[in-house]
Parts: C-alpha cells; sequence; structure tokens
C-alpha cells in the first residue's frame, strides 16, 4: 500500500507539471490567441505525430538574482525542448513560449537548446525550432548573450550534418536572427512574425528612416525582397504543415538516403504537351514550372523561395517516388537571366542538396547573366562564381537537360558537362551558343554588314541570323563534341530521367582531401 508520503510527492510532482504547463496563464496565451498565435505547446502538438511529443528539462529554472527576478522563476523558464515524431521519424524540437518573459534567452533555457542539439547531432536526427521571442534577457546581461553563441556554434557544427529548420513565428530580433539564419530553411507567418537586427526605433534616431515592424522584418520583405526566409504561410497551423512536407523530402541526417515512397505514377509516362512548350519564336516566354510539374510524380513540386529571384526555380519533386532538387531557369521572368540574387538562391539550394544526398535535376534555358552597372557594382562576378562554385563541387548524381538557350558563361554554370554532371540532355529546341544569333551577327559580320548599301543590311543581317541559328544555335554541335549526352523528345523527358537516376543510384564521387572550400563568399 501506498504510503502517505508517496501520495505527496506525487502530487508535487503532478503540481509542478501543471505549472510548466501553464507558462504564462491563461490570460496571456489568450492574447496569443487574438491575435492569430497558437501557444507553443499547441504548436509542438500540431507540428509532431500525436502523442509522440517526450519533453526534456520540464522544471528548469533560471538563476539569476537581479532586479526581482529571484521571485520570478517559472519552472521551464518560457522554452519547452524535447524529441518526437514526424511521420514515424525521430526529431529534436524547441518551442520559445512568449508568454513567459517574452520568450526571451536566459542562461539556463540556452542550455536547454543546446542539450537537445547535442542529442540529435548525436542521434543524427533534425532540430526543428519554433522561434517567438523578444530577443536576449536583458536582466541577465552577458550569460544570455554566451547563451545564444553557445546555440550559433552548435548551429554551425550541425550545419550539412543534420537538417535544421526554423520557424518564425513572432519577433525575432537582434542577435536571435542568426541562429536561424544558418539553419537551413527559414519559414515566417504572413501577419504574426517579423526578423531584423535593429528595430525601427533604433533606425528612426539613427537614419531618421521611418519604418514599421513588417515594412523592415515581416514575412514578405524577407520572403521577396532579402531572401532571408524561404516560406511564407497564412498563420501558425498551416506553417507546421509546411514543415512537415518539407520534411517528407529530407533524410535525417548527412548519411542516410532521402525517403523514398510508393508512386503509383508510371516511370515511363509521356507528357505529349510538352513536344509544343518551347515557342517557336526564341523571344517569347513559357513558364517552366509547366515542365516541372510535366516529369514529377502526381505533378507534385514542393517549392523554395517562391517569392525571390523568380528568374529561377528551386524545390523538390519526386520522381520514381525518390526526392530530387530541382534548379531551373524561368523564362517566364526576366527571361530566365542569371543575376545575383538567382545566383545566390541557387547556389544555396544546390550545396543543401549535395550536403544530404538529395540527386539534382537541372532544367536550363538561360541567356546570360544579367548586365549592368547595379549587377557589377554589386559583385555578379562574385556571386555568380557562388552557383558554379556549387554545382562543381557537387557530388551527389546530377542530370541537365537544355530546353531552349545555354548561352555564354551561363552555360557553363548551370550544371553542364564541364563541372562534372554526370547526365546532359538537350531538347531539340535548344541552342547552345557563346551567345544568342542577334548578337553573335552584330559581332561576328558587323563589317560586312556596314560595308553593304544601307537598304540590304536589314536584309542582310536577318539572313546572317538565320544561318547562324541554324549552323550553331542548335544541340547537334554540342552533341558531335559529347558535352550532350543525348537529344532527346520532350515529350519522354520524365521517363529518361528516372532511367539516368536509376543507372546513378550507386554514384560514387569525391573531392579532392582539404578542410573545406573557398566558395567566394
Amino acid at each position: 500500500m501506498a504510503t502517505k508520503d508517496t501520495h505527496g510527492r506525487l502530487e508535487e510532482l503532478r503540481k509542478l507539471n501543471a505549472e510548466a504547463e501553464a507558462g504564462g496563464g491563461a490570460e496571456r496565451r489568450e492574447r496569443e490567441h487574438k491575435q492569430g498565435k497558437l501557444s507553443a505547446r499547441e504548436r509542438i502538438d500540431v507540428l509532431l505525430d500525436e502523442g509522440s511529443f517526450e519533453e526534456l528539462d520540464k522544471f528548469v529554472r533560471h538563476h539569476s538574482h537581479d532586479f526581482g527576478m529571484e521571485t520570478q522563476r517559472p519552472p521551464g523558464d518560457g522554452f519547452i525542448t524535447g524529441y518526437g515524431r514526424i511521420d514515424g521519424r525521430l526529431v529534436y524540437v524547441f518551442a520559445q513560449d512568449f508568454t513567459v518573459f517574452g520568450g526571451s534567452l536566459s542562461e539556463a533555457n540556452a542550455s536547454k537548446i543546446t542539450k537537445i542539439m547535442d542529442l540529435a547531432m548525436r542521434a543524427g536526427a533534425p532540430v526543428i525550432g519554433l522561434n517567438d521571442s523578444g530577443g536576449a534577457r536583458i536582466q541577465e546581461g552577458v550569460m544570455s548573450l554566451a547563451g545564444y553563441a553557445d546555440i550559433f556554434l552548435r548551429n554551425t557544427l550541425a550545419s550539412g550534418v543534420i537538417p535544421q529548420i526554423s520557424a518564425i513565428m513572432g519577433p525575432c530580433a537582434g542577435g536571435a536572427v542568426y541562429s536561424p539564419a544558418i539553419t537551413d530553411f527559414i519559414f515566417m507567418t504572413r501577419d504574426t512574425s517579423y526578423m531584423f537586427v535593429t528595430g525601427p526605433d533604433v533606425i528612426k534616431t539613427v537614419t531618421h528612416e521611418g519604418v514599421t515592424k513588417q515594412e523592415l522584418g515581416g514575412a514578405m520583405t524577407h520572403n521577396e525582397k532579402s531572401g532571408v526566409a524561404h516560406f511564407v504561410s497564412r498563420d501558425d497551423a498551416e506553417c507546421l504543415a509546411m514543415i512537415r512536407e518539407l520534411f517528407s523530402y529530407l533524410p535525417s541526417n548527412n548519411l542516410d538516403d532521402p525517403p523514398r515512397v510508393a508512386s503509383s505514377d508510371p516511370w515511363d509516362r509521356a507528357h505529349p504537351a510538352l513536344n509544343a512548350l518551347v515557342p517557336e519564336d526564341p523571344q517569347k516566354p513559357y513558364d517552366i514550372k509547366i515542365v516541372i510539374h510535366a516529369i514529377a510524380d502526381a505533378a507534385e513540386f514542393f517549392e523554395v523561395h517562391e517569392h525571390f529571384a523568380k528568374n529561377i526555380v528551386v524545390g523538390f519533386a519526386r520522381l520514381d517516388g525518390n526526392p530530387v532538387g530541382i534548379v531551373a531557369n524561368q523564362p517566364a521572368f526576366l527571361a530566365g537571366v542569371l543575376d545575383i540574387s538567382a545566383s545566390v538562391k541557387a547556389a544555396r539550394f544546390v550545396r543543401f542538396c549535395d550536403a544530404f544526398n538529395i540527386p539534382l535535376i537541372t532544367f536550363e534555358d538561360v541567356p546570360g547573366f544579367l548586365p549592368g552597372t547595379q549587377q557589377e557594382f554589386g559583385g555578379i562576378i562574385k556571386h555568380g562564381a557562388k552557383l558554379l562554385f556549387a554545382f562543381a563541387e557537387a557530388t551527389v548524381p546530377k542530370i541537365t537537360v537544355i530546353t531552349r538557350k545555354a548561352y555564354g558563361g551561363a552555360y557553363c554554370v548551370m550544371a553542364s558537362k564541364h563541372i562534372r554532371t554526370d547526365i546532359n540532355y538537350a531538347w531539340p529546341t535548344a541552342e547552345i551558343a557563346v551567345m544568342g544569333p542577334e548578337g553573335a551577327v552584330n559581332i561576328v559580320y558587323r563589317r560586312e554588314i556596314d560595308r553593304a548599301p544601307e537598304a540590304d543590311r536589314d536584309k542582310i543581317r536577318r539572313e546572317k541570323i538565320d544561318d547562324f541559328r541554324e549552323r550553331f544555335a542548335n544541340p547537334y554541335v554540342a552533341a558531335e563534341r559529347g558535352y550532350i549526352d543525348a537529344i532527346i523528345e520532350p515529350a519522354q523527358t520524365r521517363a529518361k530521367l528516372i532511367i539516368a537516376l536509376r543507372s546513378l543510384e550507386n554514384k560514387r564521387d569525391t573531392n579532392p582531401r582539404k578542410k573545406h572550400g573557398n566558395i567566394p563568399l
């Protein structure tokens, strides 16, 4: 028979559990709900498989004795940490509870995060951070700052070893922004989240600029303008559902293969509409996403960085049930040209896929790099080299399909045969050349055209352009050299990609031994 002492201990445990789970109390939780936000515990419940969450450090309290803090020591200290499952797969999670000290970081709750990050590294499992914090706990001073640095170090050491995902679901300001910035993917909620290093009040004081929190660091600012964030959602529930969807494409660590799923979509399914997709007029655009959806299993494509640098498209799809990373020039936006933003966007995605054993499929229709003083002064040479470096460094299976234009240095950069791409296909509409026929004729035949009677110059120029396009702006010259492995019928692209991926299933490639490369940052 249980003693009274045992009953008392059980009651004490239950009381502490209830106190920790209450967070900042019902009134503060209701305030969050009115703003359209879920509570920290509700977010974890939505993110993870039902009943799978195991909480750690539930009773941790802060150790501050200044500014009256010794009288306010709630269990958990405002952070919820632990592990659970997504579709049965292990993940480690932390969630900041804004109802407790504004979700501020303390020495104590920073140690909770570093503990689960260390566990995740040992277990080979991803870490997901649900950020909603007022920043460093001012009352703790340097101890709070040290906590941030401890987290940053682990973010860096875990990079490329386990996937790291950040959701910004409220404020994230000051030093707090640098942990998400190091992680692989950042999600933001449209109306309730923001990130910035210095807030509107400081900016107003220093530069006299007037700006709101949303204008400065809201979800669309970072999804459209800065490129800091990769995804935007309507609300917390959609954000957490999107994280689950992203996770379905990712391996648990850098030694695992991406998760394969059964596919009922025939591997050899043809898509006849692709045969007529590329317009006869090379100046006319088309939507490269039509190609991506056409070749993907069940036409499903999970786009990354959708709102940023729309002249290039990146994201995840499945082919024959296997996850692949897609990189594609978008002729429907800025003619698919490579600029600074597109280069950085694609380079980061390529390096993520390479780190986590996800094969890369590249669809190429690129007229070159964007000209102009703004691009040159902004360092297009350096930033374009990032994409070149990323593709050249990657050792995962790499397959390229040239659908139309492949001009100049951009041809080299977009996973050409010359930088270790395994299989290079071209559609019959492909144009592979140093530059487009119009520009080439203006250079090669300039003197001949200038010497002709003025009345005949346009006719001669048109004839030379047609001749140049016929002789050089096609895939056959490159195919003769072996730079293109096969010229394929567009309708058969899905089958060709799957056959190629099957042949590369056991690919092994390495880079020279070194500490690390010096990517042009």
